[in-house]
Formats: C-alpha cells, sequence, structure tokens
C-alpha cells in the first residue's frame, strides 16, 4: 500500500484546505468588524463539503479519467446577523472562537496525519 494514495491522507489534505478557507474568511471578517454595512462569512461545515465533493477523493490513474469537484471560496456564506447602528453584524467574541476552534481543528488534523506517517514508518522498520 503506497502511504501518498491512502484515502485519509485525502481526507486530512481536505479537512486542511477546508480549515484554511474558513481561517481565511474569519481573519476578514475580523478585519471588517468597523467596517459599515459588512456581513460577516464562513464556509459551509465540512460534512457539508464533504458530502458535496462526494468523500475522498479518488485517484486519477488515468489522464481521461474526471477530476472531480473542487470546494471553492464560493462556498462561504454570508450570516444574517443581528447588526449594530452602522449596519455591521461582525460579532468579535463569535469570530474569535471560530478561530480558536478551526486552530483547534487543523491542529488535530495534522497530529493525526502525523502519527499515520509514524506508523508507515514503524511498519517499514524506520525510526525517527
Amino acid at each position: 500500500m503506497d502511504a501518498g494514495r491512502s484515502n485519509l491522507f485525502d481526507l486530512a489534505q481536505q479537512r486542511l484546505d477546508w480549515a484554511d478557507r474558513r481561517q481565511m474568511l474569519l481573519a476578514q471578517n475580523i478585519a471588517n468588524a468597523d467596517t459599515p454595512g459588512f456581513l460577516p462569512k464562513d464556509v459551509a461545515p465540512f460534512t457539508q463539503a464533504l458530502a458535496r465533493v462526494g468523500g475522498p477523493a479518488l485517484v486519477r490513474t488515468q489522464p481521461n479519467h474526471l477530476a472531480g469537484a473542487a470546494m471553492l471560496l464560493s462556498d462561504a456564506t454570508t450570516q444574517p446577523r443581528e447588526r449594530s447602528a452602522d449596519g455591521n453584524a461582525v460579532r468579535l467574541d463569535e469570530q474569535l472562537t471560530k478561530v480558536a476552534d478551526t486552530q483547534t481543528t487543523q491542529a488535530t488534523v495534522t497530529a493525526i496525519y502525523r502519527k499515520y506517517l509514524s506508523m508507515f514508518g514503524l511498519a517499514l522498520g524506520r525510526t525517527s
């Protein structure tokens, strides 16, 4: 079994891509906390994004195979919320909580990825 072709690695990569897009949108929300009329955005939950793509991507073994769908920033959704007097709907406490949650997701996925790689190394008789 090739470690680079494992579904776990594909799934981990998709989750990290999702977390990266979410961190980018959350940073934009925080940066626009004082912009009049700004509405915060967020990506769809990972379970929905994964369902749209159809789970872990298949390995493309032939150039004429379909590449599959990609999750794009167009997956971002605007979150209607209560607004301040200037029309801004960003709540910093909510955005910072989401940032911390996304950071925890990234750390967890990275730890699982590393552990899986170390198990491959152990199975191959490599120690590091």
